[in-house]
């Protein structure tokens, strides 16, 4: 019998991208909370909806997250670390993502690690920047 995956060990866990969740609320959120809060993201401020298609699938996909946005641009803590849909995103070099009822294109994704302080980040993702990576791009 194996032993539990842990944080340390995870595929989300990249050089100055940490995974500050642990492996079981990831795992729930994925399968429980996101199904159920899907539908209401695009009323709840705060949710967004990231559009993207699998690198190597070519699978669309829908993610759901907490996205900031500042003049024109976007960023989005990485407390799970770089998922699959972060590298998706990078691979194809754009995404869609619905913030509230707006519809923006993004290109120019990037991924800050921890611990950059970069005065162009809305002020929560500052903050949070700190422990954790943060996506950015810019909207087209």
């Amino acid at each position: 019998m194996s032993a539990p995956e842990s944080r340390e060990t995870h595929p989300n866990n990249a050089p100055g991208v940490p995974m500050l969740m642990p492996v079981w609320l990831e795992r729930a959120q994925i399968k429980y909370f996101n199904p159920l809060v899907k539908p209401f993201s695009k009323w709840m401020p705060g949710f967004a909806v990231i559009k993207h298609r699998g690198r190597t699938s070519g699978k669309d996909f829908e993610t759901i997250v907490t996205a900031y946005r500042k003049n024109d641009l976007v960023a989005i803590g990485l407390m799970h670390g770089k998922t699959n849909w972060v590298k998706n995103v990078l691979a194809a070099g754009e995404a869609d993502i619905r913030v509230g009822r707006k519809d923006l294109h993004l290109v120019n994704p990037r991924v800050l690690p921890a611990g950059t302080v970069d005065p162009a980040l809305p002020s929560v993702p500052a903050k949070l920047a700190k422990r954790q990576g943060t996506f950015v791009a810019d909207i087209a």
